[in-house]
């Protein structure tokens, strides 16, 4: 279910992605538990999010790859309320940007940790949650 203009406000969703044929890819891997990134074949960098060219050179020379599922924690906000739903049924939630290894920041939630537990630099590892149907990266401490 997609966010339409002109949807009452209880009915519009925007946790949910919306996939295309570009994305298809990425939203299978993660239904398998992997998650991918796009990495350069001409200057060799990585990038997230998705985009069908490089955003630092500008080639078209781009392949799926799978990540590691590292990361280090580079900032966060624990959200204790959130008025769009379905949000708010799920405060408090820690919204998070994360360093992948691989070299990309990546917009996220930080679950299964402590709000006193949280740190920048901490060590984390990708783990999926369901979302109807979907499966969406999110991150918790590495064990």
């Amino acid at each position: 279910m997609a966010a339409t203009a002109g949807a009452s406000s209880s009915s519009v969703r925007f946790d949910l992605p919306e996939p295309d044929a570009f994305t298809e890819p990425y939203w299978a891997a993660a239904a398998e538990g992997r998650l991918l990134l796009r990495t350069c074949g001409d200057c060799g960098r990585t990038h997230h999010y998705p985009r069908e060219f490089c955003p630092h050179c500008w080639s078209e020379n781009v392949a799926w790859t799978e990540a590691s599922g590292r990361a280090t924690l580079y900032t966060w906000s624990v959200v204790h309320r959130n008025d769009l739903p379905p949000f708010g049924t799920r405060t408090p939630y820690t919204a998070a940007v994360v360093d992948l290894a691989e070299g990309p920041r990546m917009m996220t939630e930080v679950v299964e940790c402590a709000e006193a537990d949280l740190a920048v630099g901490m060590e984390l590892q990708v783990t999926f949650r369901e979302a109807e149907g979907f499966r969406v990266a999110v991150f918790r401490p590495a064990p």
